[in-house]
């Protein structure tokens, strides 16, 4: 089935609705969430592990305003409907949401996920604490997917610079 990737972009009530018909159906919902700002096989085979627990893939993707209060002022490198449309276009993905928040807790609440899931760079401690909290009162089990080493955006962007000063 080749989806139109822009119908996998959600907004957080439209979400909502979906994760309602999912829980009539019986399916699981899955979802993680992350900044995504240069999309590399280590994304990727995240993704592919983390659909393979539930019924349903859902991102919630920092925008570019709540990047930038993370990282700084130079990220995001990719503009945020630009990530979420390359998100979209993944296989395991059924649905991404934009959020700008600080925190995930109040769209975990809204979504009731089934299973939630970070990478194993994350542990159960490391978790956002008040995140943590709002995924333990709509029961959804936490999951750690092992980190796959050599991937990551930081390490992309050094090696582009790094390339650009020689």
């Amino acid at each position: 089935m080749n989806r139109n990737p822009e119908t996998k972009i959600f907004t957080l009530p439209e979400a909502v609705i979906w994760r309602e018909k999912l829980r009539e159906e019986g399916r699981r919902l899955v979802v993680t969430n992350g900044c995504f700002d240069i999309l590399h096989r280590g994304h990727a085979e995240y993704m592919h592990r983390s659909r393979a627990l539930g019924d349903a893939l859902l991102i919630l993707m920092n925008s570019d305003s709540s990047i930038r209060e993370l990282k700084g002022p130079d990220r995001p490198i990719i503009d945020q409907y630009s990530r979420a449309y390359m998100l979209a276009a993944l296989e395991s993905i059924d649905g991404v949401v934009m959020f700008s928040t600080p925190q995930c807790n109040d769209l975990f609440i809204e979504l009731k996920p089934d299973i939630y899931v970070k990478g194993g760079d994350y542990t159960l401690e490391t978790l956002d604490a008040t995140e943590r909290a709002a995924l333990q009162s709509v029961n959804a089990e936490i999951k750690f997917i092992p980190f796959i080493e050599g991937f990551s955006t930081t390490d992309i962007v050094n090696k582009i610079n790094q390339t650009n000063d020689e």
